[in-house]
Formats: structure tokens, C-alpha cells, sequence
């Protein structure tokens, strides 16, 4: 792979291999965002990486691959809850918005709350100072898009 993603914190023996899941999924996305590499690459390379072997790679394959076949639509989506062009998010925060929509949209059994957390907290490790933020302002724009019936339950 041409462009390394910067490192975050060592992971701890205490993440979940669904945590997990998502961080390669997060890093894998980021290979495809800036090097515009092939899923199928991409893939090989994220499952040489150490720590792999821990994480959830049934999730990590519907996270990567789904996200990938499903960009544009992920960014279709984002797009009107963004306060800025998607040209100027920063990968990671496109790659952390993508997974937390495919999430939404395709993993049900996942809270919408747990969603957005694991997302957040990704954005923290990996992203720029204030991503998190950011990432998490629009997860929760979309949380009553695209998880409605939840988000009513909740209410009522």
C-alpha cells in the first residue's frame, strides 16, 4: 500500500473483536479514500496486519466490502447533513461517517447509540483534533433518517 494511515494508540486486549472489526474496516477504508486502491488489496494487506487475527473478520468483510460497493451512495446520504463540501472532510472522517451509515442501514441488531460511540471513538483515535466531533454530529443528524423506528421506540 502507497499511503500509510497514522497509527492510533496501541490496541487494547480489552476491545471487543467487533471494536475491532471496525478499525481495520476503518483503516482499510482509508487505503481505498487516498490511494484509491482495489478492495480485493486492500483486503490481503489489512489481514496481514497485527492484531487481525482478533478482530471479527465476518464484520470487517460486510464493513469493507459493503462500503466500498456502496460509496456513493454512503456519501449521498451524508451529504445534506454536511456544513462543508464532502471534498473538504478529512478521510477518515469520510471513512468513519461511511461505516457508521452502512451500520445503520445494514447491521439492525447494533443500537443506533452503539453506533454512533464506536464511530466517535474511532474518529478520536485516528482522526484530527476535533473529527470526533464532527463525526458525531452527523451520525446523530442521520440517526432519525435512517433509523426511525428505533429512535421512535426509544421515545415512546
Amino acid at each position: 500500500m502507497d499511503k500509510a494511515m497514522p497509527r492510533a494508540p496501541r490496541t487494547s486486549s480489552k476491545k471487543s473483536a467487533r471494536s475491532r472489526a471496525r478499525e481495520f474496516a476503518l483503516q482499510a477504508l482509508y487505503q481505498h479514500i487516498v490511494g484509491k486502491n482495489e478492495a480485493r488489496a486492500i483486503d490481503m494487506f489489512t489481514r496481514q496486519l497485527s492484531g487481525f487475527h482478533k478482530a471479527d473478520s465476518v464484520l470487517y468483510d460486510r464493513l469493507v466490502y459493503g462500503c466500498i460497493d456502496e460509496a456513493q451512495s454512503l456519501d449521498a446520504a451524508i451529504e445534506p447533513v454536511l456544513d462543508r463540501p464532502l471534498a473538504e472532510i478529512s478521510p477518515i472522517e469520510r471513512a468513519t461517517m461511511w461505516l457508521g451509515v452502512y451500520e445503520y442501514r445494514h447491521e439492525l441488531d447494533v443500537p443506533w447509540k452503539v453506533v454512533i460511540n464506536e464511530y466517535v471513538e474511532l474518529a478520536k483515535s485516528f482522526g484530527g483534533t476535533d473529527g470526533h466531533k464532527y463525526v458525531n454530529a452527523v451520525l446523530h443528524a442521520l440517526a432519525p433518517v435512517l433509523r426511525p423506528d428505533e429512535l421512535a421506540a426509544q421515545r415512546g
